[in-house]
């Protein structure tokens, strides 16, 4: 024991464990039974309930604590009605209390530290490989420190066919073809694995791979969500994505304009379409539902996903009280809330605020309106005009009507009077307010409204006669203003003489209250032009004005609808501070996370990219790095990846990974022998490469490029690709599955629609996401629906019979078309047991199919006879349903 206790006992390895698993859930941040908390220090040390101190450090002797844990009483010992800790676990809590209780902090929560790289000639002897010649970066040396304490031999490099096809899939998401493969393995030059990396790393195909993996965070989907689940136009996002990772964007950029794009100054529509990472939250179109209710579900939303992307936190666990394990406030959860809470997003159906991408005439009438405002108005007044013609903010939706008569939002949406009712707008500035934009529809002639300042009976500041609207077209239009300065309740009064009391005058979306432009009524008129003119949408982020300035407040128990003291935007004391040069909002928020000291946003990163590289990450539960995560198994690796990443690398994606692929340690053959089996089954120690089932995106694009089928085509509106009839059942829309024609029917996965309510099939069987929540880290599973998918779904069975025909182009031998269609998929010769047992296969299946023609027919495609084709394409449909094919090994 004695020698056990030679080194101070360790809060964070060691206690804290312990009250995790037996103390914190009736004492910490949910429960504080008898106001007794082990969650902070100053909680721990302080008077309980029973008056008694619990914990009095260097005295364990006259700790009630201490006392509680050793009672031999069931009525007062702790943990109530458990089983009483082991011997072990209280004379480790003693001692931990002898020596001063000091709460020690979680290795995550202090900013990583220089690290020195390990020295390869200390290292021992034991290993099977010669170490200095093995390792081939930095990686390598922590990775044999580690091997070395753990008793094991790295394994020597894989063959050239499986590391090319393995780094091929790691980088692009695509195999290498026979050509690529061939070339890299002939080439014998130092530089031949590194000239590969360098060339995947320029490919195009890179962002649409890595793509991919970030849409799951970013919970990107083609639909709005909820029972609804209607279509959103937000593809344009997902284009910004794969540029940003092509173009090597670094990641301190990435983070800004995805949160706080619209923040910058002089934002590019680029920078406004990256702030849609927050936009593809889900939105509720359905009839009855209250907006508000639905933009805080929203909001948080937002909070807990960027806590989970930047900062590996379970902060969605504070909504409601304080973290259980973990140093964060409940006040704090909603002090980052509010950094969030004033973007002018409200749950509208039309989803605002959207960025408006106009054809090329009409961008070009937008260019002539800035240079004139700007030539007669000043820079400022340019840039307010540009951006309400590209957001139309901002402005007031109809839920900020009250004191209705006679009216109603029509399904919750609409703002909807009836001749001779009224609503009200509360307190709008008037201040330099001369105009009235606002957008509708109305089905009958003869309507129309006026607006009183202050009363009902007050005086009239604006009326203007309603016309009627084409079926489906919303107009806006322009209203002059004769207001006073100041703030003043409006009341709109509508009247309609033509139509039955029942109906509404008409349906109005929006409205938005503005200056004049400087007089020309040319210039006005292209100005009302372009607000009517039918545009493509985006849904992104836009601050509110100071006029709109939201206050946030605590919510009690979480409850949305019972409201607590107000806060202000603030970072978590437990963490780095926030940076005294930044603003209180979410461009500042952005920048805290990227703060040097912010000891959480580079190892994050570190880890995910290097879970995606290996297969787990060097801390396994890639979405919690708290107290109850997994231990990281290479923590002073993961610190010194996250210094390079920050400092040396300029937070470059692209060095980061090359990094990792250069390793000695990524380059091992993955084979899994008994020793490693027995002490090593899950590969932590990285004893051999990487080897993992494919993703579902990779396992579909894989199929369709042996088939020769998969389009090269990049970028634009998501596809359709074959599906089952009857999969998709919108309520309230005639939205259908529409199988896109042509090429489109095989582009990359990265492209098909997802509807949440209704995601691809094949691709939810191997584990993909539905995107209604950010997804961190997708569980693998091994199912037999993986099987029945692969072997029978259509896209399947088309890709084989591409297959079968590239395999039997030039080669009339079965044999010789099953060794070539093994090649072309794995890039390597087909082992001689396996060939036989395709080539059995392949007799038996056109013995089948020249029985029955029509069934070969079917299968091949083909109005001839043609039951060669139709038993390889069930041979190819094996292939690539080989273990070796869906794997990445």
């Amino acid at each position: 024991m004695t020698a056990c206790r030679e080194k101070k006992v360790d809060f964070s390895a060691q206690v804290k464990p312990i009250l995790n698993k037996h103390c914190i859930s009736c004492h910490g941040g949910v429960k504080r039974n008898a106001n007794f908390s082990l969650l902070f220090r100053s909680e721990a040390l302080d008077t309980a309930e029973s008056g008694k101190t619990p914990i009095i450090p260097g005295h364990p002797e006259q700790s009630e604590f201490v006392r509680r844990i050793t009672s031999n009483d069931p009525e007062v010992r702790m943990p109530y009605k458990e089983h009483p800790l082991s011997k072990e676990d209280i004379e480790t809590l003693k001692q931990w209390i002898k020596e001063g209780a000091e709460w020690g902090d979680h290795w995550a929560y202090i900013p990583p530290k220089a690290t020195e790289v390990p020295n390869l000639e200390e290292a021992q002897s034991g290993f099977s490989v010669d170490v200095e010649t093995w390792a081939k970066n930095e990686v390598d040396h922590f990775v044999l420190d580690k091997l070395e304490k753990e008793k094991l031999s790295p394994s020597p490099e894989a063959d050239k066919a499986t590391l090319i096809r393995r780094v091929y899939f790691d980088l692009t998401g695509l195999p290498p073809t026979p050509e690529q493969a061939s070339r890299f393995i002939k080439d014998t030059s130092p530089k031949a694995y590194e000239t590969v990396v360098d060339e995947l790393l320029a490919s195009p195909h890179f962002g649409e791979k890595w793509a991919s993996w970030w849409l799951d965070m970013a919970r990107y989907s083609d639909t709005k969500g909820y029972e609804r689940d209607v279509g959103r136009t937000i593809w344009r996002y997902r284009d910004w994505v794969i540029n940003a990772f092509n173009k090597d964007m670094p990641f301190d950029q990435f983070t800004i304009e995805q949160l706080a794009g619209d923040l910058l100054p002089h934002p590019t529509d680029d920078q406004l379409i990256a702030t849609a990472f927050h936009r593809n939250t889900m939105n509720n179109d359905e009839g009855g539902t209250e907006d508000e209710e639905f933009r805080v579900a929203a909001l948080i939303d937002r909070v807990s996903t960027t806590w989970q992307v930047w900062q590996s936190t379970t902060m969605a666990c504070v909504q409601c009280h304080t973290h259980p394990y973990d140093p964060f406030l409940h006040d704090e959860y909603y002090k980052s809330l509010a950094f969030f809470n004033n973007s002018r997003d409200e749950d509208t159906e039309g989803e605002h605020p959207n960025l408006r991408t106009y054809t090329p005439e009409d961008q070009q009438k937008l260019e002539t309106i800035r240079a004139w405002v700007k030539t007669h108005a000043g820079p400022e007044k340019e840039t307010e005009t540009t951006r309400f013609l590209k957001t139309l903010e901002p402005k007031y939706h109809p839920h900020d009507f009250d004191q209705f008569v006679d009216g109603e939002l029509i399904d919750t949406k609409w703002l909807g009077i009836r001749p001779g009712g009224s609503a009200r707008l509360k307190q709008i500035p008037m201040d330099g307010k001369k105009n009235l934009i606002f957008n509708y529809w109305a089905d009958a002639e003869g309507g129309s409204f006026a607006i009183h300042q202050d009363k009902l009976d007050g005086p009239v500041i604006a009326s203007y006669t309603l016309k009627k609207t084409a079926s489906g077209v919303r107009q806006a239009v322009l209203l002059p203003l004769h207001a006073t300065p100041g703030k003043h309740d409006l009341y709109f009064v509508f009247h309609n003489p033509k139509i039955k009391p029942s109906q509404s005058v008409c349906a109005i979306e929006w409205f938005a209250f503005r200056d004049e432009l400087p007089g020309s009524a040319e210039m006005q008129s292209t100005f009302m032009h372009l607000l009517n003119t039918q545009v493509d949408n985006t849904p992104i982020m836009i601050e509110n004005n100071a006029e709109q300035h939201r206050q946030t407040h605590v919510f009690e128990r979480g409850n949305w609808l019972v409201k607590g003291k107000e806060v202000k935007p603030d970072v978590p004391t437990a963490l780095n501070p926030f940076p005294k040069d930044q603003p209180y909002n979410r461009l500042g928020f952005a920048h805290w996370l990227l703060e040097k000291q912010n000891p959480l946003t580079a190892r994050t990163m570190v880890n995910r990219f290097w879970e995606q590289i290996f297969g787990a990450g060097i801390v396994e539960t890639l979405e919690d790095f708290g107290t109850q995560s997994a231990a990281p198994t290479h923590q002073e690796l993961l610190d010194w990846m996250a210094l390079r990443f920050m400092n040396e690398d300029q937070w470059s994606m692209k060095k980061l990974i090359k990094t990792m692929v250069m390793s000695a340690t990524y380059r091992q053959e993955s084979r899994l022998t008994p020793e490693l089996l027995e002490k090593d089954p899950g590969n932590r120690w990285l004893a051999r490469g990487p080897r993992v089932r494919l993703s579902s995106e990779e396992v579909r694009d894989q199929a369709l490029f042996a088939g020769g089928m998969l389009s090269k085509k990049m970028f634009g509106k998501s596809v359709m690709p074959y599906q089952p009839d009857g999969i998709w059942s919108s309520v309230w829309s005639g939205e259908y599955w529409k199988e896109s024609e042509g090429e489109d029917q095989y582009r990359r996965s990265v492209y098909t629609y997802i509807k949440r309510t209704s995601p691809y099939p094949s691709m939810m069987m191997f584990d993909g996401s539905s995107r209604e929540v950010c997804v961190i880290r997708r569980i693998r599973t091994n199912t037999p629906l993986q099987a029945l998918v692969t072997l029978n779904d259509s896209s399947y069975v088309v890709a084989a019979r591409g297959l079968a025909l590239r395999m039997m182009k030039d080669r009339t031998d079965p044999k010789d078309q099953i060794k070539a269609g093994y090649r072309m998929i794995l890039v390597k010769d087909m082992p001689g047991q396996k060939l036989a047992i395709m080539n059995r296969l392949y007799d038996e299946a056109l013995k089948e199919y020249l029985k029955n023609k029509d069934a070969a027919r079917k299968l091949a495609a083909t109005a001839n006879d043609s039951p060669q084709l139709a038993a390889m394409t069930v041979v190819a449909n094996a292939m690539l349903n080989l273990d070796e094919v869906l794997t990445k090994e």
